[in-house]
């Protein structure tokens, strides 16, 4: 079996000029009464100005901090979703002066939780000016559980997804309660999608998803980056088709 984290941890690795991710330590998710075992990953995008833009920053530590300061200028954090806001308040002590950005409904959710956010400014459906050159995106509407913000680096045709597609290494899970797990929530690798609880949320909106889903496919990405599970490093546009052919069909 291979570790559930994927190692190394906490180091920054290229995917393309200007792009990398960095993968973090097991987050467990409280959903009702179970507690789910999630890898995390962080991805981060050096803009033109040499200002770093960090997605879904994972759990901050003294090594990583110190090769990112080396890099350029800590200046936008961001929560793509609802459910990734986790470290965003950690990194905000460490960078004070970078501008935190919020996703739909992140306030409320970390509330609900016993937390209390504050952001600088929110993520919309156009990209903000300080990287609307450089970043394509878009609010991925039509769940009634969780709206997404998608991102696309037009530089590097990567497109960064949060939890839209999973795609976990059978190898990698806990024990085979969890394959079973990621099997039946149609979220094992190589033909990761959608989880089903999670897609489930989209009915009645499917003509909403396909317009989504087509914008991206415009975008012409190359690669795609998760936060959960395995990234896909080629054929970018056939993976949305197959993974989304539940909207398009």
């Amino acid at each position: 079996m291979k570790p559930f984290e994927y190692e190394p941890i906490n180091q920054l690795k290229p995917i393309a000029k200007n792009i990398w991710i960095v993968d973090g330590e097991k987050l467990d998710m409280s959903f009702g009464p179970i507690e789910v075992p999630f890898p995390t990953r962080m991805t981060v995008i050096k803009l033109e100005n040499g200002d770093l833009w960090l997605h879904s920053p994972i759990q901050p530590t003294d090594k990583l901090v110190k090769q990112l300061k080396t890099m350029g200028k800590v200046a936008h954090l961001i929560s793509p979703n609802k459910l990734h806001y986790s470290y965003i308040a950690k990194w905000k002590e460490l960078f004070p002066s970078a501008l935190s950005w919020s996703s739909p409904g992140v306030i409320e959710r970390a509330s609900a939780k016993g937390t209390t956010l504050k952001f600088d400014r929110e993520l919309g459906q156009t990209p903000p000016e300080e990287w609307s050159s450089e970043i394509n995106q878009l609010i991925f509407t039509g769940s009634r559980a969780v709206e997404e913000v998608v991102f696309y680096h037009i530089d590097s045709q990567v497109l960064i997804l949060t939890d839209l597609i999973e795609n976990f290494d059978l190898e990698r899970a806990p024990n085979k309660f969890w394959q079973k797990i990621y099997k039946l929530a149609g979220i094992s690798a190589p033909n990761g999608k959608t989880p089903v609880d999670f897609r489930m949320t989209f009915f009645g909106n499917k003509k909403l998803v396909r317009k989504h889903v087509e914008k991206i496919i415009d975008w012409k990405p190359e690669k795609i980056v998760l936060s959960h599970g395995d990234i896909f490093t080629e054929n970018a546009v056939e993976e949305i088709k197959r993974a989304f052919r539940w909207a398009l069909k």
